[in-house]
């Protein structure tokens, strides 16, 4: 195994501390081990027995030791994922697909063009292709071990898909059963390709949604494991806001002129879920959420540097924004928007919810010209400042609370989907009516938790 990890070209810079490069060392110090340890020769050279005393570590105990550490690194991994089957081959695919390098990222906006690359490629493929067939039985042997018997053949716990990455552990596992039809290195080649070209290499590939954090001084994305697996019509009503969203975002997706969008309104009327639900419904066009917090402002030119050159189209999403008079991060957010001199690119988009109109909390002494005491003299001006925000959202969609006859409707079409619940309509509305005044008000939301609370009940 470490003379065949050792020639990989493309696809070389796995990480010393990958699970590939360490049971490749592992190997090695078999190979070592088996010529040294286990054969029958009783006289050896000086340098040998130098070489013998600089490897002295290397017994059958430490062998099984560090195999055993590997195998429970790709537990850990398969767990996280919910790989399956063969883990080995879930294993390996994992590393193919998630591998940033020329080839992999030429071919995630182009796909498989002809180039000299191709040729060390395919070098790199049936190397891979010797991996996913490689013999473990002579090491289970001599060691009196049976785990990589294990998990080629491995049956997982069933887990709720909210307990892993279901999106990355559906890819991996059907790409490894494509894989292990393949004859030879091309049928490697034609099947990884294929799949750059369709969904992307990397974390940007495999997710739908991410977020951001400070590592040190540096600005990390990182992906949000599990996203909320909802649908446009999982909200009922709201059908001309709907139609807005995915109009905009629409043109989008497809490279046409498209502006930033805000939706504002009344809380729990579906915003927020309008955007997971665009989120999923265009994934698979390339389309990629970007989730980012108020605190968070000062790094989006850094964001945005990140990924204006990949090859897919990235929502930027800002859930409840609005500013007090004493918060300034609006002013990182303005310039990024529109005003800077860079321009902003064609592959990103800023979407927000709010429940405010007009984003940044105004006073009626915003709307006096002039004042009588203190520093500011033309009010006006301040009140444009922040309107300002606002306008440079090209589209904005209002949610308006639904009156009682849409909340019952509301609370009629959830009940429909909840077969536990057995209420006539006049009863289900009747016990809507009594939650709703103790519970918030009328909303969505409302009718979602007074669903969620008669599922549960029938259920107990």
């Amino acid at each position: 195994m470490y003379k065949q990890v050792s020639k990989l070209i493309v696809y070389r810079e796995v990480g010393e501390d990958s699970i590939l490069k360490r049971l490749a060392n592992i190997f090695e110090d078999f190979d070592w081990y088996k010529e040294n340890v286990l054969s029958d020769s009783s006289a050896f050279s000086a340098s040998k027995l130098a070489e013998i005393t600089d490897k002295k570590h290397i017994s059958k105990e430490s062998l099984i030791t560090r195999i055993y550490t590997e195998i429970k690194r790709l537990l850990d991994l398969s767990t996280d994922y919910g790989f399956d089957d063969n883990l080995w081959h879930n294993y390996l695919v994992f590393v193919m697909i998630t591998n940033e390098n020329s080839f992999t990222l030429t071919c995630e906006k182009v796909g498989a063009n002809d180039g000299s690359v191709n040729h060390f490629a395919m070098n790199d493929f049936a190397i891979f292709k010797a991996l996913f067939d490689f013999d473990f039985s002579e090491i289970e042997k001599e060691l009196g071990i049976d785990c990589f018997s294990t998990i080629s053949n491995y049956k997982a716990i069933v887990k709720k898909e909210r307990m892993y990455n279901y999106n990355v552990s559906e890819k991996v596992r059907n790409l490894s059963k494509k894989l292990e039809t393949c004859d030879d290195a091309k049928g490697f080649f034609d099947n990884i390709t294929e799949f750059y070209n369709s969904y992307g290499v990397g974390m940007f590939g495999l997710n739908k949604a991410f977020r951001i954090r400070n590592v040190g001084d540096k600005v990390d994305i990182y992906p949000i494991n599990n996203t909320e697996n909802v649908v446009l019509d999982d909200l009922v009503g709201y059908e001309i806001q709907k139609k807005k969203l995915v109009d905009n975002t629409e043109a989008f997706v497809y490279g046409k002129p498209a502006n930033n969008c805000l939706l504002f309104g009344s809380a729990g009327t579906g915003k927020s879920t309008c955007i997971k639900a665009i989120i999923n419904q265009y994934y698979d066009k390339g389309l990629r959420m970007i989730e980012i917090y108020k605190h968070q402002f000062k790094d989006l030119s850094t964001v945005i540097s990140m990924i204006k050159n990949r090859n897919y189209r990235f929502i930027i999403y800002m859930d409840d924004l609005s500013f007090e008079e004493f918060e300034i991060e609006y002013k990182f957010l303005k310039a990024v928007i529109e005003g800077g001199v860079e321009t902003k690119p064609d592959n990103v988009l800023i979407y927000a919810t709010s429940n405010r109109r007009h984003l940044i909390r105004e006073t009626w002494n915003d709307r006096n010209d002039m004042e009588t005491g203190g520093e500011e003299i033309h009010h006006s001006d301040t009140m444009h400042e922040k309107l300002s925000l606002v306008n440079r959202f090209g589209v904005t969609i209002s949610f308006s609370a639904p009156n009682q006859k849409e909340f019952f409707n509301i609370v009629c079409e959830l009940a429909k989907r909840e077969p536990s619940i057995n209420l006539s309509e006049k009863e289900l509305c009747a016990e809507a009516n009594k939650w709703e005044l103790s519970h918030g008000g009328i909303s969505g939301r409302t009718a979602q938790q007074f669903i969620n609370y008669l599922a549960g009940r029938s259920e107990k």
